[in-house]
């Protein structure tokens, strides 16, 4: 074979393997997983009797109308019965999509629940140059506002209560709960300043929430002494080798936990896949769309 048609038959073979990638990551968006970890965190006696304490992680659902099975899997996450759901923003990819979240997360809107956004709930996604992505630079948002006011009403008007830049206290399945959270660090909406201090020391946990794990609000959390943060945005890094180990991580945190549950310091750390991506990149490799449920268990 001469030069030429070596070159050929190489280039082909590449636009072939990566046609069959791209098709693979496009079959993935609608494979829903659930994860399920556990944490022994609560006092001995806390849950009177109970095995666990669960907390049922939603994030990064990048709604899109007529995503019906998005919406199935969503709703049936209700069959867990889980004690509190944690919403860590970017529910929408159109601007039409405030229906289609709202009917997913139906029944969980009746369970104790806390939530902050992302700035993918404010302003509609952008096209995405994809050599950008994986060399893991900032993207300038949009500023096409989306109308994540009206959903916020709605959240609130069914119980859940928002986070952003708020400390928060109360009761769910017995536990008492001590929450605070910050707006999007992604781009420096966050201001922790707002929410600094040691959680309650009567809650039997604490829980902090932010949209993108972020070192800076993750530190400022973890030595005001919370036991937990909860964070989405980086999709797992969406473009990833086999066994979810991601390549990016679109935000500051190190790729070993771009997902899943870790140590940060003294706190512990979980990081959601979740369950979407922008409409401009409908693809996910080696990371099927996950929520999580944390069994907060009694320590030993």
């Amino acid at each position: 074979m001469n030069t030429s048609r070596f070159l050929a038959a190489t280039l082909a073979s590449a636009a072939a393997a990566g046609a069959a990638t791209l098709a693979y990551g496009v079959s993935q968006l609608g494979n829903f997983r659930l994860k399920t970890y556990e944490l022994p965190l609560l006092a001995p006696g806390t849950l009177r009797g109970r095995e666990s304490f669960d907390i049922l992680h939603i994030a990064d659902l990048h709604m899109i109308p007529g995503q019906r099975r998005k919406v199935e899997f969503v709703r049936s996450l209700d069959e867990l019965n889980p004690d509190l759901v944690i919403n860590t923003g970017d529910n929408l990819s159109d601007p039409r999509g405030v229906p289609w979240v709202l009917d997913a997360l139906g029944p969980l809107l009746d369970r104790p629940g806390a939530f902050v956004f992302g700035t993918n709930d404010y302003w509609a996604p952008r096209p995405v140059n994809p050599l950008k992505y994986l060399l893991d630079k900032k993207r300038e948002p949009s500023y096409v506002d989306l109308p994540w006011r009206g959903m916020r009403a709605a959240f609130v008007e069914r119980g859940w209560r928002d986070a952003t830049h708020q400390r928060l206290e109360f009761k769910a399945s017995g536990v008492r709960l001590a929450l605070a959270g910050v707006d999007d660090p992604h781009h420096d909406l966050d201001d922790y300043a707002q929410v600094a201090g040691a959680p309650n020391p009567d809650a039997d946990l604490s829980i902090a929430l932010t949209h993108a794990p972020y070192r800076r609000p993750l530190s400022a959390f973890e030595a005001d002494g919370y036991d937990l943060a909860l964070a989405g945005h980086t999709h797992g890094g969406q473009i990833c080798l086999p066994g979810e180990r991601a390549i990016v991580t679109n935000a500051d945190i190190d790729r070993r936990r771009a997902s899943g549950l870790h140590r940060y310091g003294g706190m512990w750390l979980e990081v959601s896949i979740g369950l979407g991506t922008s409409k401009y990149a409908p693809v996910r490799i080696f990371c099927p769309p996950s929520a999580a449920l944390i069994r907060v268990t009694e320590r030993p």
